[in-house]
Formats: structure tokens, C-alpha cells, sequence
């Protein structure tokens, strides 16, 4: 008593109140990120059903592009898009029943193609260099007679040029080993399982005209990734806010 005055700071509640954790500024940006980010990930997937489809390759005939078993994604595009050097998938009765075939398109309506020139492939009297190939190899073990490819039409090969039943395979069918564009499903942008990512540009035909450009499926995966990040980040605000909030805050010395 005696006069003695002391002053005492109200409790603090340590956290445990009801309410949400964090500043009203902070719940509103968080709120915020996870609206944008379910945005950017939905959005991104929506975008990737509708641009392409997934298929199995069952056999090594495109290895070692694509392996036996493997995974790919392929853009859908209407066959007139086919350029030179594409890995498309299609189908065609004379090639599989009712199954969808991968290849690879190394000559258009138009082209003549033959093999070998110094051991390379030869379209339009130029020799292609394609690195795909497993190295070590040539372009072709057999040789094939000079195909003059109908417009409208396109001459594929497989990677594996040893064991792939492609065009040459097919030489003496009614259509010469060429595929109708229209057969054409996909264009394949790349392998997702295993992850080896985007295939690489065919270089080799650049001398014979405009190859294609690479599908949108990059811009697609930043934009899922982007949503992830945005949907974690924000809702983990709160729990790290209510957790900050718990740690225990010196008291202010009493005036005594």
C-alpha cells in the first residue's frame, strides 16, 4: 500500500483466440493468391486436355527417341500442320487395325525420297542429318527404291531404322508406303513418363523448308506449376501467421 502504484499490461491471449491468424492484409493476399492460383492450375490443365492427348508407344521402333512402354504427350493438329521431321501418331488400316501408329515424317506430297546417300537418308537430293538417330548407325540397313511421294501424302520412317515396320515396310501396298495427311491424329511434343521432356527439333530438314514450332505444353506446365505454388503459398499463410502468433512476447517492466 503505503502509495505504491503499479502498472500491469492486459493478458494476451497467446494466440488463442477463434479468429483468423495474421493481419487483415495478409488474409486478403492470401485469399488472393489461392483464388489465382486454383485459377492458373485448373486453367492450365483445361488447356492441356483440350491441346493434346496421351498415348503409349508399345514397341522400339522409335528408340531411341521414344522407348518401348514409354509415354508421350501429343498436340492435336489437323494433318495439313505436318511439317517435315514431325513425330506424328496416326492411323491407318493397311499399317494396324484399329490402333493408333508413331513415326516419324521424313518426306511431304511432293518429295522424292531414297536411301542411302553416304549412308543418309536423301529427300530432294539433299542428305539429312539426323542426329535422332541411335548413334552409331545408318540411316538405313536396307536400301529403298526412289519414292516420289502423291500430294496429300507423307512417307514415314522409325527411328529405329533396323526393326521399324514403316514406309518402307509397306512399298508395295497400293499406296507406295505413304499415309494419307488426313490420317494424321497428333503431333508428338514429348515424352512425360519418364520425364524426358520436350523432343528436340529436327534441324536436319530446316534446308527443305519451315519446320513446325513446339506446342504450348511449356507454357501449360509454368502455369500449373505457378497455380501449385500460389495455392500452397497461400494457404499455408494462415497456419504460419497463427503459429507466429503463438510465441511468447516479453512483458513491459511495472512502474512501481
Amino acid at each position: 500500500m503505503g502509495g505504491e502504484s503499479t502498472t500491469r499490461t492486459a493478458p494476451r491471449s497467446g494466440g488463442t483466440s477463434g479468429g483468423p491468424a495474421g493481419s487483415r492484409t495478409g488474409q486478403r493476399l492470401s485469399a488472393v493468391a489461392v483464388a489465382l492460383g486454383l485459377v492458373l492450375f485448373l486453367g492450365g490443365f483445361g488447356w492441356a486436355a483440350l491441346m493434346y492427348r496421351p498415348y503409349t508407344v508399345p514397341t522400339s521402333s522409335m528408340a531411341p527417341t521414344i522407348d518401348a512402354g514409354e509415354r508421350v504427350l501429343a498436340q492435336v493438329v489437323d494433318g495439313d500442320e505436318v511439317r517435315r521431321g514431325d513425330v506424328v501418331v496416326f492411323t491407318d488400316k493397311t499399317w494396324a487395325s484399329n490402333a493408333p501408329v508413331v513415326k516419324r515424317v521424313v518426306a511431304v506430297g511432293g518429295d522424292t525420297v531414297s536411301c542411302c546417300t553416304d549412308g543418309k537418308l536423301t529427300v530432294n537430293g539433299k542428305r539429312i542429318d539426323e542426329p535422332y538417330l541411335p548413334e552409331g548407325t545408318l540411316a538405313e540397313i536396307k536400301n529403298f527404291p526412289t519414292v516420289k511421294v502423291p500430294e496429300g501424302r507423307l512417307f514415314l520412317l522409325g527411328d529405329e531404322r533396323q526393326g521399324s515396320l514403316d514406309s518402307t515396310a509397306h512399298l508395295t501396298d497400293a499406296a507406295g508406303g505413304t499415309v494419307a495427311r488426313t490420317a494424321v491424329k497428333a503431333r508428338v511434343d514429348a515424352v512425360v513418363w519418364p520425364m524426358n521432356g520436350m523432343l528436340k527439333r529436327p534441324t536436319g530438314f530446316e534446308t527443305l523448308g519451315t519446320l513446325s514450332q513446339p506446342g504450348p505444353l511449356p507454357t501449360i506446365g509454368w502455369l500449373i506449376v505457378a497455380g501449385a505454388v500460389l495455392v500452397l503459398g497461400g494457404g499455408a499463410y494462415g497456419p504460419i501467421a497463427k503459429r507466429a502468433s503463438r510465441r511468447p512476447r516479453p512483458e513491459p517492466a511495472g512502474v512501481r
